[in-house]
């Protein structure tokens, strides 16, 4: 009998580290209880391999690599869902995902080699079923790989046809289906390796044959199927925006915390994480549905990451943070929705502090002659500190042409503009977190934040251009408005500032206009008579989710139900498209065309594209969210 060992004895040492947070809350047990609840079971929780397979919290890791038989290359290891900014040698096409990992399925190919790789959870037991193509081109070694991950303490012993793990009180079983090539390699952990052009099943527990396998793939792929056809018609939209944010779901060893970001592909570029502000409040938004734990797992991790100053930062990484700069102020937003679906008073209560905190920091820092602007301050730790680069980043719309012949005055750390995005998502924080604090009963605060919110609604009411039946920004050194109009301009409708009548003419004579915004896509943007639009990168014409969804909330605080179900259909088509056909839930999309694949700065699975799916779940009914009061 072949045996042998490896015993990793250290014990992890970031449990309880967090680089991330010098302001954070201590956290107490209700939310060492989330993150107990949520980091459970076997999932996709390591970031660089969508498929490595982990059993939380132990950290056993069973990860499917491949062998090239041939000349190079010679290995695939990590893997990832394909990105146009990188050539990998690999193509994941990724498929059904459940948030608790009962289900997973992908689609991959490397080197010739074909096949699907589905996998369940039944009980404590994890099965894989490797299932090649017909057709493959050439064959390789397949390598079924074990570890403990993250330091965590644990023992592996093979014997010929099973790997024993040992991990506390915990002993677990990986047995395998399939005949063994026996090649040897020079992997340091106990390891499985076949011909790639077989069918192949590993799993843990009890003895299986591979029907058995089979039968427990198929009835964890029809829960989930069952799960998703709540959504009636809107099933595979469900199915879309819930694989995308689950797929991209990894465990924060830094923190000891599960998390979902925008992309794996972000978290290694910074070695370990990185959590964007709004983008992750719209990832807990779309979590929110029906992962209630996944939710505030993300809002706790931004909300947490405040600065020393009192912001939100752009970004919150592995080694540093955006100490120069925040980005759009949605956060009270997203936790008043989310509270209304599960009304727990303790979310609120974790996060109030530093979200008023912010709050009143936009006041105190971005205040420009009575109205907001995008900035960034002097900071040693700043990264591009007192940089209009940095305002444009802190905007959240990088390469906007709103910006294009704006003056960013290093005197005040801003951009000589009123911003109207800025200042309708201003107001509406501060109403939504007024909400928050009647809850918690800070009537004292509460009347603050409104105040706050009518002193800028007067501003913002300034920027009306009656003329043109639509806010427009304004040029602080000229006095003139700026020539450019984006969806950021249809945002105070988002916070309740026009009146019935003012809405009704920015929808009927810009939001249904086909020379600015709309047609078979929507919503570009920069306006389609804009001579940045044929630029087609990034902010300069391309749609974005985001954009879309916030559109979308204000509509909802109006009698505009035509506008509102046109941007729903056209939110979905656009995000269903791409999905029944390459899986791709993209960044960002082609204005034209629909397209995401078309350039090379649109992450093919991105989380927050998701919301192109979250706008019609809430139109048809299947999210409750509260309009702004």
């Amino acid at each position: 009998m072949k045996i042998s060992y490896l015993f990793i004895t250290c014990i992890l040492i970031f449990g309880s580290c967090d680089l991330s947070k010098p302001n954070s809350p201590k956290i107490d047990n209700k939310t060492e209880v989330l993150q107990d609840s949520l980091l459970k079971g076997w999932n996709t929780w390591n970031n660089p391999s969508v498929l490595s397979y982990v059993k939380m919290p132990d950290g056993l890791n069973l990860q499917i690599k491949m062998r090239k038989k041939g000349h190079g290359p010679y290995w695939l290891g990590d893997a990832y869902v394909a990105n146009p900014k990188y050539n990998f040698a690999e193509t994941i096409k990724p498929k059904e995902h459940s948030y608790d990992g009962s289900y997973t399925a992908l689609q991959l190919s490397w080197e010739g080699m074909n096949a699907s790789i589905e996998t369940a959870v039944d009980g404590e037991d994890f099965v894989m079923l490797y299932t090649p193509d017909s057709i493959q081109e050439s064959v390789h070694i397949l390598v079924l790989e074990s570890g403990y991950l993250w330091n965590k303490p644990g023992l592996l012993r093979l014997e010929e046809n099973t790997i024993e793990a040992s991990s506390d009180d915990e002993k677990t079983v990986i047995r395998k289906i399939g005949t063994d090539t026996n090649m040897p390699l020079p992997i340091p952990t106990p390891y499985f390796s076949f011909d790639s052009d077989n069918k192949i099943a590993v799993y843990t527990g009890e003895e299986r044959s591979i029907q058995e396998v089979e039968a427990i793939i198929l009835k964890k792929k029809n829960q989930f199927k069952e799960n998703t056809s709540q959504y009636g018609e809107l099933a595979s939209v469900y199915e879309a925006i819930q694989s995308v944010v689950a797929w991209n779901q990894f465990y924060d060893a830094f923190n000891d915390r599960g998390i979902s970001s925008v992309s794996r592909i972000w978290n290694e570029a910074w070695g370990g994480y990185i959590i964007f502000d709004w983008d992750t409040y719209f990832i807990a938004s779309i979590a929110a549905i029906d992962n209630k734990n996944l939710a505030y797992s993300n809002v706790f991790a931004i909300t947490n990451s405040i600065t020393d100053s009192g912001f939100i930062p752009n970004v919150a990484a592995t080694y540093k943070k955006s100490n120069d700069r925040s980005q759009p102020p949605v956060g009270a937003m997203t936790v008043k929705m989310i509270y209304d679906q599960y009304k727990e008073k303790w979310f609120l209560e974790e996060v109030y502090e530093n979200l008023l905190t912010w709050n009143k920091w936009w006041n105190n820092n971005r205040d420009n002659k009575g109205f907001l602007s995008w900035g960034s301050d002097p900071h040693p730790e700043g990264m591009q500190g007192n940089t209009m680069k940095a305002a444009k980043w802190e905007s959240g719309l990088d390469n906007s042409p709103m910006f294009d012949e704006v003056t960013f005055n290093e005197e005040t750390h801003m951009m000589e503009l009123a911003s109207v995005g800025l200042m309708s998502l201003y107001i509406a924080d501060c109403k939504y977190l007024a909400e928050i604090a009647s809850v918690l009963g800070k009537l004292e605060d509460k009347q603050e934040l409104l105040n706050r919110a009518k002193m800028y609604t007067d501003k913002l009411n300034e920027l009306w251009d009656d003329n043109l039946g639509i806010y427009r920004d304004k040029n602080l050194i000229t006095g003139e408005f700026t020539k450019h109009l984006s969806p950021t301009h249809f945002y105070p409708l988002l916070a309740g500032v026009p009146t019935q009548e003012q809405a009704t003419r920015m929808i009927e004579e810009h939001f249904m206009n086909p020379e600015e915004f709309y047609g078979k896509y929507m919503m570009a943007s920069i306006a389609k008579n804009n001579a940045a639009f044929p630029d087609n990168s990034y902010w300069r014409g391309r749609i974005w989710a985001p954009m879309n969804y916030l559109v979308y909330l204000g509509l909802r605080n109006y009698d505009l139900p035509e506008a509102r179900k046109i941007l729903s259909e056209k939110s979905k088509e656009l995000l269903i498209s791409e999905w029944e056909n390459k899986r791709h839930i993209h960044e960002n999309y082609n204005a034209e065309t629909g397209v995401g694949d078309d350039v090379r700065n649109s992450d093919p699975f991105y989380a927050w594209g998701g919301l192109l799916g979250y706008i019609p779940l809430i139109e048809e009914g299947y999210v409750k969210i509260e309009t702004i009061k």
